[in-house]
């Protein structure tokens, strides 16, 4: 195992001391009808006919991951990846920016609070502080982590001021704060891992709360050996020992594929994997409802009631009922709610070791199989190279899908090095014999434009195949460009769809597509120190 640096003695900032939360100003620890009736009253919400309250955030209607920053000190960097999306800022900047939301939150009249936990183990979790300036936003963050006082937090749980997140998201970066600070967005994020704060600055976008948590837990829990997750997890009603994981960035069906009639759900997107088992970081879930039907999702559909949250979601003037098919405002409509709305959810989301591990991409080339059994060498490699299609929305500027490389499957909110996770991973997949697969749920029969994405009628039976051990015996055969183990038969799916070629019109046309995927995850490679036997697993590009 990789050896970390030791844990930073962490201080705290005096210009926090300036915040004003004298209890004439402060709403804490609001109850969910409360804020909704908060969220109405101020104007920053109505309320959906399924009883969803429906936001908007302003002209971020995704993450703004180029407009984060990181508090450089001396003893947190030598623990960073830097590079990529970790950009560092000297100290005089970060408190810059933390004076900025201060200031402008004692301003208003009102500020919300909530204090509640992030990790569902009572081990391994962080206590936060969240203020913000908008009702909706305190819904947000009660309904996707855990309250003080709920079930999901477990019996005498304690709650012990640990992190402080500053949500000043309508203070946006004048032209003149923009040129000093030589950037050109109005929106800054800035995140110090010492002081344990997070600042909010220009954007509305509510997730930005969320993966911020999301980052500081990447960075603790490694040295509490746990190695933490952007992935969904389920397991089997009957069979407790039968724990799934689904890792993917956004969009790949980490919360679709989890959220299954048949088995119980313990998270939709962060998990830690502990020397017990796995645990959720969360207390509810993000799902994207752009498309979204009963009969396609069934548990996700009825989970959004009195509650949740609908972030960009077009409604009726009328009716108040919600119009999931129209992207006016964005096609990364969101919709919150907490984890009890699941049926049968495990709660507290403790679960144990898991069986099987699905790395998820949404390849939208068109040329990845399906779904493909992996060797543990081809199994650390895709884990490395993250790869992925970023699907509209998503982040900001992202308008189509576009071939993406997020190592881990999930780069952005990954403060240390990427081998610190991936040799976490080799460890537990090993000690474990879990076995690991790659569901391709992007397209088929052509890249994005001239084929189609997979149905997830099929996409749902390789899950189930994988799940109740029918595929682990199953017949292979290698993919000639990617080395993929092919399965020959899938019960409920067509042959002709298991091998990416055969789906295409043209062969000689996927040849050509599938050599240039495998060329760029060839050049990604190249970002990193692979033993031989890592890089032999790769494509052939």
């Amino acid at each position: 195992m990789t050896m970390l640096s030791p844990q930073p003695t962490r201080t705290t900032s005096p210009t926090l001391a300036a915040l004003d939360l004298s209890p004439a100003r402060i709403h804490r620890n609001m109850s969910v009808a409360m804020l909704v009736e908060e969220a109405i009253r101020r104007g920053e919400a109505q309320l959906a006919a399924n009883g969803g309250l429906v936001c908007r955030t302003g002209d971020r209607t995704g993450r703004s991951p180029k407009d984060k920053y990181l508090e450089d000190t001396p003893d947190i960097h030598p623990n960073i990846g830097w590079g990529g999306f970790n950009v560092g800022v000297p100290e005089e900047r970060f408190e810059a920016g933390l004076k900025m939301a201060i200031e402008h939150l004692n301003k208003q009249k009102d500020l919300f609070v909530f204090e509640g936990f992030v990790g569902a183990h009572p081990k391994h979790r962080l206590s936060a502080r969240v203020v913000t300036e908008q009702a909706w936003h305190n819904l947000f963050i009660r309904t996707l982590f855990i309250p003080q006082g709920s079930k999901a937090a477990g019996p005498n749980a304690v709650w012990n001021h640990d992190w402080t997140i500053l949500n000043a998201g309508k203070r946006r970066l004048t032209d003149a704060e923009m040129k000093a600070w030589g950037v050109k967005s109005p929106v800054a994020i800035l995140q110090s891992l010492k002081k344990k704060i997070v600042v909010i600055l220009g954007s509305e976008y509510a997730g930005e709360m969320k993966k911020s948590l999301f980052y500081a837990m990447n960075y603790d829990m490694p040295d509490h050996g746990v190695f933490p997750m952007h992935c969904s997890c389920n397991v089997d009603k009957k069979d407790p020992s039968n724990v799934a994981l689904f890792f993917g960035l956004s969009g790949t069906g980490k919360t679709t594929l989890s959220a299954d009639p048949n088995r119980a759900l313990v998270g939709d997107d962060e998990h830690g994997w502990g020397p017990d088992g796995v645990f959720n970081f969360e207390g509810g879930c993000y799902a994207k409802c752009i498309k979204l039907t009963r009969e396609g999702e069934p548990q996700i559909y009825d989970a959004i009631r009195f509650g949740s949250v609908l972030e960009n979601c077009v409604i009726d003037p009328e009716t108040r009922l919600p119009d999931y098919d129209s992207a006016k405002f964005t096609d990364n409509t969101r919709a919150t709610y907490p984890l009890d709305y699941i049926p049968d959810a495990v709660i507290p989301s403790v679960v144990g070791h898991p069986k099987n591990v699905v790395f998820l991409t949404a390849d939208a080339m068109g040329a990845m199989p399906p779904v493909s059994k992996l060797t543990r060498e081809q199994a650390m490699y895709y884990f490395v190279n993250g790869y992925t299609s970023k699907l509209a929305g998503t982040e900001v500027g992202v308008t189509e899908p576009q071939p993406n490389f997020s190592a881990c499957f999930g780069a952005p909110f990954l403060p240390r090095p990427p081998k610190v996770y991936a040799q976490m991973l080799a460890e537990r997949v090993a000690k474990h014999n879990a076995d690991v697969w790659l569901l391709n749920t992007g397209w088929t029969g052509g890249p994005y434009g001239q084929g189609h994405r997979f149905s997830l009628k099929y996409t749902r039976a390789f899950v189930t195949a994988i799940l109740n051990g029918s595929l682990r015996n199953a017949k292979f055969s290698a993919d000639p460009i990617f080395g993929l183990p092919i399965p020959d038969a899938v019960a409920g799916v067509p042959s002709d769809v298991l091998n990416p070629r055969n789906t295409w019109k043209d062969g000689a046309a996927y040849d050509a597509q599938a050599k240039k995927l495998a060329h760029l995850f060839r050049e990604n490679d190249k970002k990193f120190d692979l033993p031989d036997e890592i890089r032999k697993a790769g494509p052939k590009g």
